[in-house]
């Protein structure tokens, strides 16, 4: 596998290269998923791709593959938890207006309690 793409401040570029430590619950060749630090919900996980991807705005078409395979790790987080049947939630947030607050582009598996609608 080559070397992912990487950004040498981003956070969570740093947290899949080991240099700082995360709990981390999923990882293969595309993925690694680990708990938020600041968790919104009993389960909240955050999944990000290896590759660095400032954010959702910023993939394309070559980002097909990856983007599925992150929602499918979501899925697969939400079922290993027991929760799945309950219901999870799934977010991400594209830029600043949105309240993204790392550059990374990452989904956020929330479960574990009710939420609200509309979000926010």
């Amino acid at each position: 596998m080559p070397d992912p793409v990487s950004k040498p401040d981003c956070l969570f570029c740093k947290i899949r290269d080991g240099q700082i430590p995360a709990a981390i619950v999923y990882r293969d060749e595309r993925a690694l998923a680990f708990k938020d630090i600041g968790p919104k919900a009993p389960v909240h996980d955050l999944v990000i791709p290896l590759d660095h991807i400032e954010a959702l705005s910023d993939a394309d078409a070559a980002h097909e593959a990856v983007l599925g395979h992150l929602m499918l790790v979501a899925s697969r987080l939400a079922r290993e938890s027991g929760l799945a049947d309950k219901g999870f939630r799934v977010v991400m947030n594209s830029g600043v207006g949105a309240g993204q607050t790392v550059f990374h582009m990452h989904l956020h598996v929330l479960a574990g309690r009710s939420f609200g609608w509309p979000p926010g």
